[in-house]
């Protein structure tokens, strides 16, 4: 070795059995380590033949870990199939994975991913079990189906306002009882007002004057068609939505086979009323022997929501060591990038992650409470707008949510008073602080008579 020239040592191999895949639409590009092959570099097409030729290649030559980028959904296939032969799949983010600018081939991607994968340098995104996944893509399939079927509740009401019938001027849901009930009339021939206003139900706030003055339609035989479809459409998404159902609560009861019952009985519901677009079958005591807690206590969290957030975080949050890793995963902690020592910006990620979705809605709706988290967004709101405080309440409910899943502890609310309390303890020992850094003493003011 010539003198002054030191040996410089390489990153420390952690995957010595690592491979990684570029993933395509029509073919897969996996590279190996020259050690363990000939041909470290090799392509399959996207046909399950060829998938099952790859996973039984990376089985003969030693592979136990594989990366891959979650692509569109073309990995989903490969995550599957190799993990059944028992390979240990990392799905990382692509911005994980960046190749250098200007090498940017299929080839080199697929190396580039295996070396950064046997330094141990990619994160694998998170991915539940199998039975969850399950779970998931029903609920995920029983929501694009509720989104198909909004579509269709739009084209009813267009047919009924070229008919000129005002019927959502007089209840506050044409896909209720009474809305349903008095356009399938329509459809089957019914045009007198007064016989579809005494359709009405009982609980609509419209009186039968109303509702008969709003029913005196123009009534034109490609408008009463368009109906007809449109009902029909939303009747049909209306009958998959009860099939994703059945799948969901067999699904559920897979899930909870193994599971023993937990030690504290299910605590009533906080609301009784039933939600818009709810389950068929009663989802909290499923949930509350799978859990162990019941997590719809939790201000925010109905039962629908809080099946959402099971399936898409899993039953074991064991993943994330701390709530703070949580909700950073979430996205709902404040940004890091400083440099120089000066804080460039603090902003929260964008994201696509449906929980982060869902809890910022939850946030919206507990904003209107009387409790201590609606105190926690209204006053945040009032100081740093109402975007910010959505995040920050947002925030709050994944951290409860955490605990209960994690820890097993059960949420109990103290109410707005008790925040608004706490709060004004907290200024009154600030504004203590302060004064004693100057010197001053502050007292509290006589009352006036």
């Amino acid at each position: 070795m010539p003198k002054g020239k030191a040996k410089v040592a390489g990153l420390p191999i952690i995957h010595e059995q690592a491979a990684g895949i570029d993933i395509g639409s029509r073919f897969h590009v996996v590279a190996v380590s020259p050690d363990v092959s000939d041909e470290p570099v090799q392509t399959f097409q996207a046909f399950t033949g060829d998938l099952q030729r790859m996973a039984d290649w990376l089985v003969r030559v030693g592979i136990t870990t594989v990366a891959m980028e979650s692509t569109g959904v073309y990995w989903v296939p490969v995550f599957e199939i190799l993990e059944d032969r028992g390979i240990k799949v990392v799905l990382a983010n692509a911005r994980d994975a960046k190749a250098v600018p200007g090498r940017k081939t299929d080839v080199n991607d697929a190396q580039w991913l295996q070396r950064l994968h046997a330094y141990g340098l990619l994160r694998a995104s998170f991915r539940p079990g199998r039975e969850v996944a399950a779970l998931r893509s029903y609920l995920r399939l029983r929501e694009r189906h509720l989104d198909y079927g909004a579509a269709h509740i739009q084209h009813i009401q267009k047919a009924l306002t070229h008919m000129n019938l005002q019927l959502h001027h007089v209840v506050s849901d044409i896909t209720g009882v009474t809305g349903m009930r008095i356009i399938r009339a329509i459809i089957a021939g019914e045009r007198a007002p007064d016989v579809l206003a005494a359709m009405r139900d009982v609980r609509c706030k419209a009186s039968r004057e109303v509702v008969r003055a709003a029913l005196t339609g123009n009534y034109q035989p490609e408008h009463v068609f368009a109906l007809t479809q449109a009902l029909e459409l939303y009747d049909a998404y209306q009958a998959r939505v009860a099939e994703c159902d059945v799948k969901i609560e067999q699904a559920l009861a897979g899930l909870v086979q193994h599971t023993a019952a937990p030690s504290t009985p299910l605590p009533d519901a906080r609301h009784r009323t039933k939600q818009a677009n709810a389950l068929n079958f009663d989802v909290r005591p499923v949930l509350h022997q799978l859990v162990g807690v019941d997590l719809t206590q939790i201000h925010g969290i109905g039962p629908y929501l809080a099946l959402r957030l099971v399936a898409e975080c899993g039953n074991d949050l064991e993943r994330w060591p701390t709530a703070k890793h949580f909700t950073s995963w979430l996205t709902l902690s404040p940004g890091s990038k400083i440099s120089g020592g000066k804080i460039l910006s603090a902003h929260t990620r964008k994201t696509t992650n449906r929980v982060t979705a869902h809890l910022r809605l939850a946030a919206v709706t507990v904003g209107r409470t009387n409790t201590a988290l609606g105190a926690f967004y209204r006053r945040l709101a009032s100081r740093i707008g109402k975007a910010k405080a959505v995040t920050a309440t947002a925030r709050k409910i994944a951290i409860h949510f955490y605990n209960a899943m994690r820890f097993g502890i059960s949420y109990a609310d103290r109410g707005a008073d008790h925040y608004e309390t706490q709060y004004r303890d907290r200024v009154i020992k600030n504004l203590h602080r302060r004064a004693a850094e100057f010197g001053f003493t502050l007292q509290k003011a006589a009352s006036v008579s």
